[in-house]
């Protein structure tokens, strides 16, 4: 009440209690405001936390946020947004693959959005991360990788393997890594770590590979709320997130990821086929929020020119990878050519029998010209002996007219010397 009086602004340190929140329990009543702070150890991990017991004419938070202790004095881990009301864009990034890009109607995510890379071990979850962190970087785009499996050295140099050279853009600061165990942190401790990290460096985007490490930190229901909460944060600030997660063998990747798949507006699944002593790996869209997508599966290749897309093919027996679509399509290259070779072979059929119908026409056209000049040769001469009847009949009958005469006129009476009568 003194210090009420004076205008004095009293912070008051005190134990906790066994059962009570001051070791004598009257503390937290004559306090306008009481902060809690809890050091708890679970699984052999400490983490700090802070609760505001009570504000007196104040709206507060209630929850627990863990806090940090570091060079640069107390963080506390940032309430997010509940209310779902941050910012939309509608520009779109590519992923660095554009066969992926063609899957995704050609264009790429959305910025702002988060995207989920699942696959069990040995997938190539990494290296599309990689990719994706290139094309960011080479567009001007700051992109930070939180690593929890291996180092920032060890990235670099796997990735040199297949024609990723990331150290340009480490050097311009461009790409930033920050590499720790999961162990080495509780759940909430590390994602305090990474709200500091992006605060400070304020990238593009985020890459976490892979967030299962996180998870299994804590239950299924701790994980998923993690989950939420950096979501929330980087959509708030308008950061396109990457996130892998390992898949565990033995299990449909659409029941052990349940449980933030549905937090993602993207999500891309990878798996192998092993057949015919090799294995191969495919990807496929499950989903993608507000973009067109493709629905085919399509089989990767990794080589040390990166990673490409190739067509899906289709056999009788599903999709066909590696050695088994080499020979598939070699066989239905042999059938076209084959069946080339059989159309040739009619067209050929066809064209003999036009050429022997073709002379069987010329033929019977030379036969009916032949027929047809002997038919007018016979016609000439019936013509001829008809015209030469006639002429004969005709002569014949004036010679019988004549005849007639001579027979019908009396005969003439000569006299020798001189005419009688």
């Amino acid at each position: 009440r003194w210090l009420k009086d004076k205008g004095v602004t009293a912070v008051i340190t005190a134990e906790r209690g066994r059962e009570s929140l001051t070791r004598h329990g009257l503390e937290e009543y004559v306090s306008d405001c009481v902060i809690l702070l809890d050091h708890r150890v679970n699984d052999q991990i400490a983490t700090r936390h802070l609760r505001v017991v009570k504000y007196r004419g104040s709206l507060h938070g209630t929850n627990e946020f863990p806090f940090l202790i570091g060079a640069d004095g107390i963080s506390v881990l940032p309430i997010t947004s509940l209310a779902l009301n941050h910012q939309v864009s509608t520009k779109r990034i590519a992923t660095g693959i554009p066969r992926l890009d063609a899957m995704l109607g050609g264009k790429g995510f959305f910025r702002g959005s988060s995207i989920l890379l699942t696959g069990t071990s040995g997938t190539g979850k990494t290296i599309i991360a990689a990719n994706f962190a290139q094309a960011a970087g080479l567009r001007g785009e700051r992109v930070l990788f939180f690593s929890f499996e291996e180092s920032p050295n060890q990235i670099i140099r796997n990735m040199h393997s297949i024609g990723l050279n990331l150290e340009p853009l480490v050097e311009r600061d461009l790409l930033r890594f920050h590499s720790a165990r999961p162990s080495l942190y509780g759940l909430e401790m590390h994602l305090a770590t990474m709200f500091k990290e992006i605060a400070t460096y304020q990238p593009h985007v985020v890459i976490i590979d892979p967030i299962t490490s996180l998870m299994d930190l804590g239950t299924e229901s701790e994980g998923k709320g993690m989950v939420t909460r950096l979501i929330d944060y980087l959509k708030a600030a308008q950061v396109t997130s990457f996130f892998t997660s390992l898949t565990q063998g033995g299990k449909a990747p659409q029941e052990s990821e349940a449980a933030m798949s549905s937090l993602m507006d993207a999500w891309i699944l990878l798996q192998d086929y092993e057949g015919n002593g090799e294995r191969n790996r495919v990807l496929y869209v499950l989903k993608a929020r507000g973009m067109k997508h493709s629905n085919q599966i399509r089989e990767f290749l990794i080589s040390d020119h990166g990673i490409d897309v190739v067509d899906a093919y289709i056999g009788a027996s599903g999709v066909l990878t590696g050695s088994a679509r080499a020979a598939q399509n070699a066989l239905e290259t042999a059938a076209v050519l084959a069946g080339q070779q059989e159309a040739a072979q009619l067209v050929r059929e066809v064209e003999r029998k036009r050429a022997a119908l073709e002379r069987q026409i010329s033929d019977l056209r030379a036969d009916h010209e032949t027929e047809a000049v002997e038919l007018r040769r016979i016609a000439e001469q019936v013509g001829t002996r008809t015209l030469l009847l006639g002429t004969e009949r005709a002569a014949s009958g004036i010679l019988r007219q004549a005849d007639a005469k001579v027979a019908a006129s009396p005969p003439r009476k000569i006299k020798l010397g001189r005419e009688i009568g």
